[in-house]
């Protein structure tokens, strides 16, 4: 499930993950679940016909990202994997960055982060141009609509409807696999 807020240039997208790193970071091995949150740059595209054809919309390059992710192998909502990435080398994110008062208050954590796009950019090496002018304040007013959408993804992970492994592939053992939108 793919959830998308847009504003005038930057954008925020969330989806649920399952993910299985054929090279994981050592202590982290096995399959993750859970939820990943993306601050990216948003952009309308050119009107492919008359005044009344429908937009391209083109969700670009990330900037920032929130894996809230646990364990498969672990309790469910631990999310004892939840970790960030301040800043992208072009479409690759920077190393995982684990915060105590992210792992103490996940959401809380990713909504303050939101509420201070200037920070966030900032953090990500992108300019205040980056943004659009009312970008920060929209966003701001837009954090609890999507923490709600964040809070509804965690819950169906919870419940094992979404975060899933690859279909088809039940008890097979998997040394890689990504299923999300992101």
């Amino acid at each position: 499930m793919l959830y998308a807020f847009g504003f005038e240039r930057i954008g925020v997208v969330a989806s649920d993950l399952y993910f299985v790193d054929p090279d994981p970071i050592p202590g982290q091995e096995g399959a993750e679940r859970g939820v990943r949150l993306e601050v990216r740059v948003l952009r309308p595209g050119d009107l492919p016909g008359g005044i009344y054809a429908s937009r391209p919309i083109v969700v670009d390059r990330p900037v920032w990202r929130a894996d809230l992710l646990e364990s498969v192998a672990g309790p469910a909502g631990s999310l004892d994997r939840a970790h960030h990435h301040p800043g992208f080398e072009g479409w690759e994110p920077g190393e995982r960055v684990f915060d105590d008062a992210l792992s103490a208050a996940p959401l809380d954590w990713v909504a303050g982060r939101l509420a201070d796009l200037g920070t966030l950019l900032a953090e990500a090496n992108v300019p205040p141009s980056g943004a659009g002018p009312h970008d920060a304040a929209d966003l701001r007013n837009a954090v609890p609509d999507i923490m709600a959408a964040v809070r509804k993804l965690l819950d169906g992970v919870a419940k094992g409807e979404l975060a899933r492994p690859p279909a088809g592939r039940e008890g097979e053992p998997l040394t890689d696999a990504r299923v999300s939108w992101l």
